[in-house]
């Protein structure tokens, strides 16, 4: 028990902490924090910056909501930045809610709210932007919450959160909410460099418990079980002791092996059979299950499970579309009519913006049919009202199954009671691979919802070829390392130089995520070469010769054998050479000696096949023992020479085993009468292979002897440690080649950078300053950023009205996909010429930058140029999406980043009619479903 003492003085403490912001925040929330949320929070509060990394629907963004607050009762500014517009839609209407639409404001692409409130919610873009400018909106500004950080491993954009994490201003906190990843040290590590005292805090439990699944056939089966056979949870199932793969589903594994072998034997001896008797049907294979269910029927196991609402992660998106029409033809309805009418009230008030002219094209009525049986596809090829409809439905629990791609999962914030996969394997863009224990970390981690379920399942399909304890590794392994794909831009180049110099801006660079990583895999090596050098010392010592200086001995030993390979790989060329051409002089009927065996063999030549490659003819032969063959030449060691001759019949048929018995005898008659082929041998190797009169050899050898070493009784053991000692001398030679590779190689990437911007005058000569056209081109924020000034500069736009300039700055926006095809482009008339010069300056452009070893840009893709123009110049819907192939979500989407890049041509160009004719272009490309934002 306590002594009064320590009573008083816990009481104090209670009272201290129900003072602090922190306490005031929490008697807010209506729930108790978790330890990791009360860590990261004190941790902001004490004035230190946090990383927190945690599973997904954890209640990481409490700790974001907590920066928030402390903004506003300090008086200070919070930012609140996301990686998708999506996310920050969704984000400002929480804090809206929460603190009152005046304090708080958004900032995205497509929005623009209250942009000076105390709180802001924006893309990571918008902020990378606001400091590169010097926005006076980072006036006061005191917090930053980067949702999300992890996306700084993204391959496209995950620069932009290394640029902000670097260049904002020192007093700020930065609070980072990361997926759990495995490297989180060393990524905290890496802030606590740049942004000073940083609190890493890492929670790998999570507040739902995950239950993993097999479905075999319609059964489904608990992935990990205790030696009784009870079911664990499968989050941590193999960590727990005792722990294993469930034997059911393993001995299910291995029986289906056995049916497949034996299906596979059953095929290979009903070969031949007729049509009433198909080969191995008594052993055909399938899922132990039975037959694999459909998608209908693995949704209707889940019902009756009580299991849904749930995502089924499918990598296709018509693959997504095709589920939806499966179920909805199967007749299956997970809703009730009082649902169904909602769902039917709240999709037509989102979407009465849509002009009713375009419904049937956009799929309308089809994607409202499977909304009112609780079913939706969630891809990006879905119309942005679309998808955030079936996300506000599927939140509110009315729709209860979703078949999404992978990027739901790195997307709005979409949890469920369970998640399906499908497949174990998706397609990478160039071919189709196993999916990595952190991508099914991601995917499974959407199963369960804080404060609604009491657990969450994943549920994997059983399918061909499914190893249990493979899922399990899946299930089990925490292998999500955060890699940075940080790497200088030409528009970071410039607005660098502008800011802090060239100098300092390799400095600043120095300090990027991506070559702290390298560095501390240099620091590894580094270590390695230290100790190897004092192996290597060791070894030099072992070697050392009271006589003279063995190295030098040793070294002339080595030379001497190269001498020998080299003159043995000309003797062996000139081998060849001499096969080649005694074969061509050989006949019928000459008698030769055949190479290979451990006993000489003798054939006679039937004739000459041509051969294959630069090899020449090969002689076909009939050997001693009847057996006719077709040798190559380069299988002769040297040159062939007839021993003998025998006379072959002009009508030979060495397919006739009466022939060959004939010519066979006549052969060893004629080997009999030269002494049954007891013909000296012409010396292997020839004049080509002779060593000794090599004059070089013959001077190295002379060299050796004369070396004091030579005469050494030890010299053999001394050799043995210069062997060593060369070979780890190598190892250790290449090791230093990669340390000094890694190092400095982001600056070096920015020297290559600035060098090329020099060149095209973006820069001054030196690469010191920023000129007039590197101004222009810090106004230029887009993957094809240089591209695009330099068709500013060279006016390959210029005298475009605004429906073929939105046409030809399309061509640097869009991206055709795999799945589109590859037929020639239609692209307006009057565009043309603009899109072939677009072409060529983008030509020129990647020569330069192969010869500056810079990452080449992006080729021009003219796929979208046709629709954007007839958009442009009024055209329905329906016929733009009709002549383009495109999805509408697609098209809206790329719509949206055309009008993006619209904007800053109108901001960039120094041309008036190029400004004038963009600002149209934007108004023109910005109506109907383009024009349609939300705030929800």
């Amino acid at each position: 028990m306590a002594s009064p003492a320590e009573r008083y003085a816990a009481a104090q403490r209670r009272t201290e902490q129900s003072r602090t912001q922190l306490a005031q925040f929490a008697a807010t929330l209506g729930f108790d924090l978790d330890g990791f949320q009360l860590q990261a929070c004190q941790a902001l509060e004490a004035g230190r910056g946090v990383l927190v990394a945690a599973p997904t629907g954890a209640g990481k963004t409490v700790v974001g909501e907590f920066a928030v607050h402390l903004a506003l009762r300090t008086g200070r500014k919070a930012f609140y930045t996301t990686p998708i517009k999506a996310l920050s839609n969704q984000k400002y209407a929480e804090l809206a809610e929460r603190h009152g639409a005046a304090s708080v404001g958004l900032l995205t692409g497509d929005n623009s709210v209250n942009g000076e409130a105390p709180v802001v919610v924006m893309t990571t873009e918008v902020l990378r932007n606001m400091l590169y400018a010097g926005s006076p909106l980072l006036d006061g500004l005191g917090y930053v919450v980067m949702d999300e950080v992890h996306y700084l491993a993204d391959r496209f954009r995950g620069a932009v959160w290394e640029e902000v994490i670097i260049h904002l201003p020192s007093d700020v906190l930065v609070a980072s909410l990361s997926a759990t990843v495995s490297n989180a040290e060393e990524f905290g590590a890496w802030l606590d460099t740049v942004r000073g005292d940083t609190e890493v805090v890492v929670s790998e439990h999570r507040p739902v418990p995950l239950w993993q699944h097999l479905m075999v056939g319609t059964q489904l089966h608990d992935l990990f079980t205790d030696p009784a056979g009870d079911p664990l949870e499968g989050d941590e199932g193999s960590l727990v002791p005792g722990a294993i793969v469930n034997p059911e589903l393993v001995s299910m594994s291995r029986q289906q092996l056995r049916t497949d072998r034996l299906a596979t034997a059953g095929r290979g001896r009903g070969r031949g059979r007729g049509p009433g008797r198909p080969g191995g049907g008594r052993y055909a294979a399938g899922p132990p299950g039975g037959r694999t269910p459909s998608r209908a029927q693995v949704l209707e196991v889940l019902d009756a499970a009580d299991l849904l609402p749930a995502i089924t992660f499918i990598f296709s998106r018509a693959g997504c579309d095709a589920a939806v029409a499966q179920c909805v033809a199967w007749g299956l309805r997970l809703t009730t009519p009082e649902e169904g009418r909602r769902i039917r009230a709240i999709a037509e008030e989102r979407c009465a913006e849509i002009p009713s002219s375009d419904l049937a094209v956009l799929g309308y009525w089809e994607w409202l049919e499977g909304l009112e049986r609780g079913l939706a596809a969630h891809h990006a090829g879905l119309l942005p009202v679309f998808k955030e409809t079936v996300e506000h439905l599927f939140a509110d629990g009315l729709v209860k199954a979703v078949f999404a791609t992978e990027t739901l999962a790195l997307g709005v914030n979409m949890p469920a009671r369970s998640v399906v996969l499908e497949r174990l394997v998706k397609w990478n863009g160039q071919t189709h691979v196993d999916i990595t224990p952190g991508e099914y970390t991601q995917l499974t981690g959407r199963a369960g919802r804080r404060g609604i379920d009491v657990e969450g399942h994943a549920v994997v399909l059983w399918a061909a070829g499914t190893d249990p304890e493979a899922v399990a590794g899946l299930a089990s392994r925490r292998t999500f390392p955060l890699r940075s794909s940080f790497r200088p831009t030409y528009n970071m180049a410039v607005n660098l130089v502008q800011q802090v110099g060239r100098e300092r801006a390799r400095d600043i660079l120095e300090t990027s995520f991506a070559q702290f990583q390298a560095d501390r895999a240099v620091v590894g090596q580094a270590q390695q070469i230290r100790e190897q050098q004092r192996a290597l010392d060791g070894y030099r010592q072992a070697m050392t010769c009271h006589l003279g200086d063995f190295g030098e001995y040793f070294a002339l030993r080595q030379r001497i054998g190269e001498r020998e390979k080299e003159l043995s790989r000309v003797g062996a060329a000139q081998r060849r050479a001499e096969a080649r051409s005694s074969v061509e002089q050989l006949s019928t009927g000459d008698v030769v000696r055949l190479p290979g065996g451990r006993r000489d063999t003798f054939g006679v030549v039937l004739d000459l096949v041509d051969g294959r490659g630069f090899d020449g003819p090969s002689p076909r032969v009939l050997s001693q023992d009847r057996q006719v063959r077709t040798i190559a030449a380069h299988d002769f060691t040297g040159a062939v020479e007839p021993l003998a001759r025998v006379k072959v019949p002009k009508a030979f048929n060495w397919r006739s085993p009466q022939a060959r018995r004939d010519l066979a005898s006549s052969l060893r008659n004629a080997l009999a009468e030269i002494g049954g082929g007891d013909v000296p041998a012409r010396r292997r190797g020839g004049a080509g292979a002779r060593t000794d009169d090599d004059a070089v050899l013959a001077e190295l050898r002379q060299r050796l002897r004369a070396h004091p070493c030579h005469g050494c009784s030890d010299r053999e053991e001394h050799a043995r440690w210069a062997v060593r000692e060369e070979k780890l001398a190598r190892d250790t030679r290449a090791l230093q080649r990669t340390v000094e590779g890694r190092t400095g190689t982001i600056a070096r990437t920015f020297d290559r950078v600035c060098d090329l911007l020099a060149e095209l005058d973006y820069l001054t000569a030196d690469g010191t300053a920023v000129t007039d056209a590197g101004r222009t081109l810090r106004r230029i924020n887009a993957e094809t950023d240089l591209l695009v000034a330099q068709c500013l500069r060279h006016g390959a736009w210029a005298g475009l009205g605004p429906a073929d300039l939105a046409a030809a700055v399309s061509c640097l926006v869009h991206e055709s996909r795999r799945d589109e095809g590859n037929g020639p482009e239609r692209v307006p008339r009057r565009a043309e010429d603009a899109i072939a010069a677009t072409v060529r300056l983008w030509s020129d452009l990647t020569d330069r930058e192969d010869h500056h070893k810079v990452p080449a840009t992006r080729e021009p893709d003219a796929g979208l140029a046709w629709a954007v123009h007839r958009w442009a110049s009024g055209h329905r819907l329906d016929a733009v999406l009709r002549d383009a192939d495109l999805a509408a979500g697609d098209f809206v989407r790329r719509c949206k980043q055309l009008v993006d890049l619209l904007d800053q041509v109108a901001a960039a160009s120094l041309d008036p009619a190029v400004r004038s004719a963009a600002r149209d272009a934007v108004d023109l490309v910005r109506r109907g479903v383009v024009a349609h934002t939300s705030l929800t």
